[in-house]
């Protein structure tokens, strides 16, 4: 039943009246009367007894389309025993809400009326591996999935590679073999590559696209067509990690470190996970594919049950740029301001030089707006809000300065240490940086891309483009500079992962960039002997996640390790706990100050007794609710943010 409840999360038998028995199939939406309301449910079997003496009768058949595809429902309960969770609270994830229109439309098309071909099991046609041949164990990994097998693979994608005609490879030997595949990517504008990708290697109407932000009708007629068979490959956001597909063969995530990919709605599952669990019920093929590696990916490489699928070092540094740091010595015995310039002398130089030969420019600057935060001038002391003492900043060159926190303007601003009235930038965001920058290099035109516009692609010629990280435009031909500023945003963050997340984004930017034979160029603002960037130098990030994967084992750090947060007030988390019977040698940390109020306990857990963990942090979770505890308690399992 569609409840919200920990204690509730279990089947109910109905009786079925002989005028639904028709309709009453496995995957149906229907109502039932329960503790006297009509709640929403999900048929999942027929039987033909029960064990329960005394049964209630279905009340409605809500549609005769059944939705829930029977290996979709076993997904759904592995995931919500992995993440300590309901299996209603998956189910609202996994199908989307009905619309009856759409409905309508559909079933009353006949399915040899679709214009779309099932994939069958016929003789497999071996597909041209092409830029997977830069990968030693590329080829063999396509010739794998045309002959139906299950390889599982890690994958490091080359600096200017074009992933998204990788996947397009990979998910067309799949359908080669007969069998569909399931590629998650992280927002819209990936998932328009890849579209385009598919659409000129599959043909038109082969695949379906999930995303939430297609609009109901859009993304429950691309659901139906997945779920009747009409395409063999669904491709999406998160949307789609638990999307219907016949004869699964493949699944897929691109650049799985990005958060996008992390569901913020109960139980709070990641895409990669999902993915993965799927892979391991079905007995299909995994690939987890980007230009960075996560410590997560890392773990599936060291334990075995993925293979890594990289080139050999000869060719990585053929295909990638010359890349330099700004902070390391010979650069200061140079420039003895570039500790602390925001744009060293090699980095303007670097840009100058693209420019006139007539290249465009890529600018990554960590944050968005003109000034996100600014100091007094005269002492140095933060700039906050005298109502709730958040940060101010800088809409505009004219703006009066507004708190980010409440949105009050501050117009008459006077600095509470010293009186100062003066504002100086203590953090300078995308739009200060193109007007700077535009200055510096006037004649040159600049284009921003960031939360208000995000640029798909900019034309080859002379130009500045400055973006936030993700945001980031391919250019014609390539960058022939790119610059990373700003890199103790970054590196700074109070984050378990903020180095890789750094690396992740530097690396994204890089691979824009020409390679260094043909006059590409990437300057990092940063100093040369921090981890991420000697792993941004090398353009090794399997080294960077080998050493943060054995740094977190050391530390008792999720992946080596099974992590749950426990949020809520202190009674109600201090409840929770004392009444979950916690596996032997779990650890609880903590509390830790939360939002709002509240705390957060951790409970840390070896791999290997997770899902005792879950299991037991549900049970609590369904005791309190059978009690009617008032105060809420939120459960995440490895959740991406720690502190």
């Amino acid at each position: 039943m569609d409840v919200p409840l920990p204690h509730l999360d279990r089947p109910f038998d109905y009786l079925v009246p002989d005028t639904l028995d028709a309709d009453a199939r496995p995957g149906v939406r229907v109502k039932v009367r329960f503790a006297g309301q009509l709640v929403d449910g999900w048929l999942l079997e027929r039987v033909a007894e029960s064990a329960h003496p005394k049964l209630a009768y279905l009340e409605k058949v809500v549609s005769p389309v059944p939705v829930l595809a029977p290996e979709v429902a076993e997904l759904a309960r592995a995931v919500a025993d992995r993440y300590a969770g309901s299996l209603a609270d998956v189910l609202r994830l996994a199908v989307p809400p009905r619309h009856a229109r759409v409905e309508k439309d559909v079933t009353a098309t006949d399915p040899a009326d679709a214009g779309a071909t099932p994939p069958t099991a016929a003789d497999p046609t071996p597909v041209d591996p092409r830029g997977w041949r830069d990968y030693p164990a590329g080829p063999a990994f396509l010739r794998a999935l045309t002959a139906g097998r299950a390889p599982r693979a890690v994958w490091s994608a080359l600096p200017g590679e074009d992933w998204a005609d990788r996947y397009a490879d990979a998910v067309a030997a799949t359908v080669a073999g007969g069998r569909g595949a399931v590629v998650v990517v992280a927002d819209a504008r990936d998932l328009d590559r890849l579209d385009s990708a598919l659409t000129a290697v599959l043909g038109p109407g082969r695949h379906a696209c999930l995303s939430a932000a297609a609009g109901p009708a859009r993304r429950y007629r691309a659901f139906l067509a997945a779920r009747r068979g009409d395409v063999p490959v669904v491709i999406g956001t998160r949307a789609a990690m638990f999307a219907p597909v016949e004869r699964l063969g493949l699944v897929a995530v691109w650049d799985d470190g990005d958060d996008l990919h992390a569901e913020p709605r109960a139980p709070y599952p990641h895409a990669r996970d999902v993915l993965l669990t799927r892979a391991q019920l079905a007995g299909v093929a995994a690939l987890v594919g980007g230009y960075a590696r996560t410590a997560e990916a890392q773990l599936l490489v060291e334990t075995g049950w993925a293979r890594e699928v990289v080139a050999d070092r000869a060719t990585v540094r053929a295909r990638m740029p010359a890349i330099a740091p700004t902070g390391d010595d010979p650069h200061l015995a140079r420039d003895p301001g570039a500790a602390s310039a925001r744009l060293p002398s090699l980095a303007w130089t670097t840009a100058r030089d693209a420019l006139r030969a007539d290249l465009p420019v890529l600018v990554q600057v960590p944050r968005r707006g003109y000034l996100p935060s600014v100091a007094c001038a005269d002492c140095r002391a933060p700039a906050r809000c005298p109502h709730c003492a958040g940060p101010l900043g800088l809409p505009s060159a004219e703006g009066a300065p507004a708190c980010r926190w409440c949105g009050r303007v501050a117009a008459a601003y006077a600095c509470p240490e010293c009186g100062g009235r003066r504002l100086r930038a203590s953090v300078t965001g995308a739009r200060r940086t193109a007007e700077e920058l535009g200055r510096a290099f006037p004649g040159v035109p600049v284009r921003t891309s960031g939360r208000e516009e995000v640029l798909a692609t900019v034309p080859a010629g002379a130009g500045l483009v400055i973006a936030t990280p993700g945001a980031e435009p391919v250019a014609e031909g390539g960058y022939g500079a790119v610059l990373l500023l700003d890199s103790w945003a970054l590196l700074t963050r109070a984050d378990l992962r903020a180095g890789e997340e750094a690396l992740r984004r530097w690396l994204a930017a890089a691979a824009l960039a020409r390679p260094g034979s043909a006059g590409g160029r990437v300057v990092v603002v940063a100093d040369g002997a921090l981890a991420p960037v000697q792993a941004l130098l090398r353009w090794d990030s399997a080294w960077f996640a080998t050493r943060e994967l054995a740094e977190r084992r050391e530390l008792g750090f999720p992946p080596a390790v099974r992590m749950a947060s426990v949020t809520g007030v202190a009674d109600a988390v201090a409840d929770l706990l004392a009444g979950a019977a916690l596996p032997d040698g779990a650890e609880v940390l903590g509390p830790v100050p939360a939002d709002e109020g509240r705390e957060r306990m951790l409970v840390r857990v070896p791999r290997a007794r997770a899902a005792a963990l879950a299991g037991a942090l549900h049970a609590a979770a369904g005791q309190r609710s059978a009690r009617k505890a008032a105060d809420p308690v939120r459960l995440q399992i490895d959740p991406l943010s720690l502190f």
